[in-house]
């Protein structure tokens, strides 16, 4: 990347913080209303204004969901500060609850894994039918809602 230029006297427009962060301009919107980024000072054309602390914060942001964080992590991670002991052993527990979801979301893929390859076996490439096909349209027969709705909950 060339030599960056100082910032604008005002700050930088969306694109070019976009640009400087790696974080595209609709997720840096998203990110204000989800208060992981304060809501930007419009200059007088109505832009919104970014500084140099801004684009290090969304590059932080990036960072964190490039590891799988959720916003709510995110948020708590930006709410800590790096100078304070405290917060240092706060941000050990967000870490290890998140390695916590890590794992979990790992053992839930072997399984998925094993559940692809035993259905991806059935397919010995003989018969006039394709035993991986009906192999699922014998999965969807056999499924029965459950009677309450489960709520399936996502970490990220």
């Amino acid at each position: 990347m060339p030599a960056s230029s100082p910032q604008p006297q005002n700050g930088y427009r969306i694109g070019e913080a976009a640009r400087r962060s790696g974080v595209t301009a609709a997720n840096i919107r998203y990110y204000e209303k989800q208060g992981l980024l304060a809501a930007q000072a419009r200059g007088g054309n109505d832009y919104r204004l970014y500084s140099d602390a801004d684009v290090h914060q969304l590059r932080f942001i990036r960072l964190c969901r490039a590891m799988d964080m959720s916003l709510d992590e995110v948020r708590t991670l930006l709410a800590l500060d790096l100078r304070r002991k405290a917060d240092c052993a706060a941000a050990s527990q967000a870490l290890d609850e998140h390695l916590g979801h890590v794992r979990e979301r790992l053992a839930e893929l072997r399984t998925l894994e094993k559940d692809l390859q035993a259905l991806r076996n059935r397919c010995d490439g003989g018969g006039g039918r394709c035993h991986i096909i009906e192999a699922l349209h014998e999965r969807a027969d056999a499924f029965r809602p459950p009677r309450r709705a489960a709520r399936v909950t996502r970490h990220v």
